[in-house]
């Protein structure tokens, strides 16, 4: 009977530990995490790994729900699928055990509340997209980046941040296209 932790953020960018740290609090021998979108299961290594170690009487503790999942139908996916194991689903700032019958209907009506935020995130991104375009400045999804001026700008001297701040671009962007080379970049200008 062990407890399991799981722990998701959707971007590189975001940090894990307040999750790990609670998870640890919770009494979590195991801990997995990945940094991964929460609108679809599909890619979430480290949550299918949790899903096919869990075994009878174990716990999957998260911090929130959607955490897990962003889909009602995600999430009762997963809940069926530890229950079918004989696992449970306990969530540290949410009354939710799928152990009783109160937090069970907690956790349907919280992942109802989980899909209609991403729902509504969704609605407010495509007006501003039709606004944009038409005001004539939409430039459509993400642009091209040249990974020939990249290089040809690391080779004259500039690092990561002078390339990212001359491109316009995200510095993570200016390192993933310098690939190894990244570490032969001067950083002095960054």
């Amino acid at each position: 009977m062990s407890r399991i932790g799981y722990a998701r953020v959707s971007t590189t960018d975001q940090d894990l530990a307040l999750q790990l740290a609670a998870l640890s609090a919770a009494g979590c021998g195991v801990i997995r995490s990945e940094k991964v979108t929460g609108s679809t299961v599909t890619g979430r290594a480290e949550l299918r790994t949790v899903l096919d170690f869990i075994g009878r009487g174990d716990t999957l503790v998260v911090t929130r729900i959607d955490r897990l999942a962003r889909s009602l139908g995600d999430l009762q996916d997963i809940v069926r699928e530890l229950k079918a194991k004989g696992a449970s689903l306990v969530a540290t700032e949410q009354p939710i055990d799928t152990g009783t019958a109160a937090g069970k209907a907690f956790l349907d009506m919280l992942g109802v509340f989980a899909e209609f935020e991403t729902n509504l995130r969704r609605e407010r991104q495509m007006e501003g997209i039709a606004k944009a375009k038409a005001a004539g400045v939409y430039k459509g999804g993400k642009t091209r980046i040249e990974a020939d001026e990249v290089r040809r700008l690391a080779g004259e001297g500039l690092g990561p941040s002078a390339i990212a701040r001359q491109l316009g671009i995200g510095r993570a962007s200016v390192y993933r296209l310098l690939g190894s080379s990244k570490a032969s970049a001067p950083s002095s200008q960054a």
